[in-house]
């Protein structure tokens, strides 16, 4: 029997910069307004059902992964080229040390060697999602890093060693995208649209493998998909992907939210739900 208790892990779309405090961000039609939904229902469902939330962005790197132990982390405006108000932005949840030692704790007990970071801000691809998930900024939130040279089994293992969080309270977000060609963004035409499609579906198929081995057979695997280096001529905004289906165990995902931003498909997948 399932447990009740034992939460989900999910993999979602971050957008393009601060797209939610624009209008008419990116001239992109409903695609952002689609987007921004999802994530304002994201919150309304979960937030009465954690203590904490631990966010694995594809905007932070480091050689070891690298664990945020700060207790109120300012903001980092890891973007370029914004009107000048979007570099103001604040979304002041407190930093979660005690979760962190437990991810600490959970990977050095799978033997996987980490860091401890206290300086660090909130980088875009957790406070823009999470302004609109968790607006009122109060559950504590810890930050994970992906490890650099982004090898997908090594992402795998860190994100297996934390499946005991989902029975803790904790929440884990994988934040991303699963298309991310910036020169196909915005050239845009047929062919983001011809390979985030194949890469989308190949991917919706490859999460909701029954069988644990071969799902991560599969994802590990994903230069090999159908549009997979079109969609992801490097692997940064997939690697989140790596951790959640890690973190999933046994549970298959599925695809939760899909949608069309600047011509190209993107998606979310759950899992455990």
């Amino acid at each position: 029997m399932a447990n009740a208790n034992k939460l989900p892990v999910i993999y979602l779309p971050h957008g393009g910069g601060p797209w939610h405090v624009m209008d008419n961000a990116f001239d992109d039609g409903p695609g952002y307004e689609r987007l921004r939904a999802y994530l304002v229902n994201l919150g309304d469902r979960y937030r009465n059902r954690i203590t904490s939330i631990l966010v694995i962005s594809a905007h932070w790197e480091e050689p070891l992964p690298a664990i945020h132990f700060g207790r109120n982390p300012g903001m980092l405006y890891d973007y370029y080229g914004f009107p000048e108000f979007t570099y103001t932005l604040q979304w002041p949840a407190p930093g979660a040390p005690e979760l962190a030692a437990r991810i600490e704790e959970l990977l050095r007990g799978a033997g996987i060697q980490t860091k401890r970071e206290f300086e660090r801000g909130y980088d875009h691809g957790l406070f823009v999602p999470m302004m609109l998930a968790f607006a009122e900024a109060k559950i504590p939130v810890a930050q994970l890093s992906l490890i650099r040279g982004l090898d997908p089994t090594a992402h795998y293992a860190l994100g297996a060693a934390l499946e005991p969080l989902r029975s803790e309270g904790a929440l884990i977000l994988g934040s991303g995208m699963s298309y991310h060609n910036m020169q196909g963004f915005f050239s845009g035409g047929p062919a983001v649209e011809s390979a985030s499609r194949r890469f989308d579906e190949w991917l919706a198929a490859a999460v909701a493998i029954k069988d644990p081995g071969q799902r991560r057979a599969a994802l590990v695997e994903w230069k090999r998909a159908p549009g997979g280096l079109e969609s992801h001529p490097r692997s940064e905004h997939l690697a989140p992907l790596f951790i959640v289906a890690g973190a999933a165990g046994a549970d298959p995902g599925r695809r939760e939210y899909s949608g069309v931003l600047m011509n190209a498909h993107i998606a979310s997948h759950v899992f455990g739900a």
